[in-house]
């Protein structure tokens, strides 16, 4: 029944209608976007980049300012306060992707936990041919996600419990994971400092992540890097975290 809840792209992927929903989770995420940063973002053409915010305001998920810049529509306005503390941590979080993409040559991702859910706000593909794809939009459940994971670890045993209480699972009871078992995980966690995921989320990806703290020393989110697994070789986590930890504290002197 697990299985179920793994991500896995469709067989027969639509480009334009992929290109289409990034764009929408850009607006969510970001508030305003312009069609020349669509058109980098997306890896195409302006006109492609154009066409494609026309018709998102068409369906009323994008509108154009009067500077012909676009924002979330209607249909998104619900999340569109989210442009305050989640697109300033995205913002400050993306040089910082950049450099350990750089410096690592895989993808990284940075990820914030809200309830039993966990979403990629930001995500840098690395250019090998064999490479993690972009996950910025998307939501998994937490406790499969390795930003999940590390933003659960923080919490006590009474908000563990709270977010993950049987009437909560009533209509979808196999999502609900086995708490002994995930307890069991997230002390590991809070012991090693970092979280490491063999295909929870995704078949085939090892992922390796820390937490990113404020001021305060309270975890935002998950700072993550996504390789193949057939690429990932044990002896890698010592260096992947030392790298993801020096990110993670380039990004919270950023943030304080």
């Amino acid at each position: 029944m697990a299985d179920k809840q793994l991500k896995t792209p469709p067989a027969y992927a639509i480009a334009s209608v992929d290109h289409a929903l990034r764009l929408a989770t850009m607006l969510q995420l970001e508030g305003r976007l312009a069609v020349s940063e669509a058109a980098e973002r997306l890896g195409v053409a302006r006109s492609t980049a154009h066409r494609l915010l026309a018709m998102l305001v068409y369906r009323d998920f994008a509108t154009q300012d009067d500077d012909k810049v676009y924002r979330a529509g209607p249909v998104l306005e619900l999340a569109a306060h989210s442009r305050s503390t989640t697109s300033r941590l995205r913002q400050a979080a993306l040089p910082h992707l950049q450099r350990l993409v750089d410096l690592l040559d895989e993808s990284a991702n940075l990820t914030v936990r809200t309830g039993d859910t966990a979403r990629f706000v930001a995500s840098v593909e690395c250019g090998q041919n064999l490479r993690v794809g972009s996950r910025e939009g998307m939501v998994f459940p937490a406790h499969r996600t390795t930003g999940g994971l590390l933003l659960l670890a923080e919490l006590s045993e009474e908000e563990l419990d709270a977010v993950y209480a049987p009437e909560r699972y009533v209509d979808r009871p196999t999502e609900r994971p086995d708490l002994d078992e995930l307890r069991a995980e997230l002390a590991k966690i809070r012991r090693n400092g970092f979280a490491l995921n063999r295909g929870r989320s995704e078949r085939g990806v090892t992922a390796v992540g820390v937490a990113v703290r404020d001021a305060e020393g309270t975890a935002l989110a998950g700072f993550s890097v996504s390789i193949p697994s057939a690429r990932y070789q044990p002896q890698q986590l010592r260096s992947l975290v030392a790298s993801l930890r020096y990110a993670a504290a380039g990004l919270e002197a950023d943030l304080a």
